[in-house]
């Protein structure tokens, strides 16, 4: 099964947009948990509530072996009928491409990973020759920073100038041979949302911004999905697993997920 496929799966069966980030936090965490432990527990009560996970691969690097030891658990923990996004930002030329490649298909096994695109499609092909994987490219993320570069008009060949987003949104279409690129787009910037969604209406984005971050669901939902109401995996993070800090941690990331996943599907056109 392809991860779109696999995506297509889990949002159907599950009537769910949800992504849930799966980023341990140590000072966020409920004291004498592991992290994997956690994530488990994180994962046993919202399984049935998500369409994907999205562990971020900074938060268990900072932990070392053992932090790399628990993101391999939890991927692997992970039922097999929802996909696993790789929250991993890499991307570099030639042998050095390949071998991120390898590591977060072959060794992390995860079933999408998010790549930045600003080395060019070298620095692509590596990731996206692996045909039943998806690959998120990095177009305008939900951070403030993220104006510094994505928001600048870059003259184009006809001379007309169009936003760096724009462009690595063009060219994620270009490069989208094998159907499995999709694009990172955040739901604090929901008028460009839109406008890169009506630039490229068949392509899964990965949105994150929604919940802590402050983007709307409304305007994420309206602007992001596809016309059939799928196409968007809204992740939310701190807002679901850590919900409470307390024994009730994993009841109250049920709880939040599923009034999250219920505030999307109210937006959502009808199929």
């Amino acid at each position: 099964m392809t991860f779109n496929e696999k995506l297509e799966f889990a949002m159907e069966k599950h009537n769910s947009l949800v992504c849930v980030g799966l980023d341990p936090d140590l000072k966020l965490m409920p004291e004498g948990i592991s992290v994997t432990d956690f994530n488990k527990k994180i994962i046993d009560a919202t399984a049935d509530l998500v369409c994907a996970y999205k562990p971020n691969f900074a938060f268990y690097e900072a932990l070392g072996d053992e932090g790399i030891a628990a993101l391999k658990a939890t991927i692997k923990y992970v039922p097999k009928g929802i996909p696993v996004i790789g929250d991993a930002k890499r991307a570099d030329i030639g042998n050095t491409a390949r071998g991120y490649a390898r590591a977060v298909f072959d060794i992390f096994n995860v079933d999408a990973v998010t790549v930045n695109p600003y080395l060019g499609l070298d620095s692509i092909e590596p990731f996206r020759e692996y045909k039943d994987r998806g690959i998120f490219l990095l177009c305008r993320t939900s951070n403030s920073g993220a104006m510094d570069f994505q928001s600048l008009n870059c003259e184009m060949p006809d001379k007309t100038k169009r936003p760096l987003y724009l462009i690595v949104a063009d060219k994620a279409k270009a490069w989208n041979i094998y159907g499995n690129i999709g694009l990172v787009v955040g739901a604090t910037y929901p008028e460009e949302l839109k406008q890169i969604r009506d630039n490229n209406p068949d392509m899964n984005f990965l949105i994150p911004g929604v919940g802590a971050q402050g983007g709307e669901v409304e305007k994420t939902v309206r602007f992001g999905v596809n016309s059939r109401g799928k196409g968007a995996v809204i992740n939310s993070s701190r807002g679901v697993i850590y919900a409470s800090k307390g024994k009730d941690f994993a009841e109250s990331a049920r709880k939040a997920a599923l009034a999250l996943r219920n505030q999307i599907n109210s937006f959502r056109p009808a199929a």
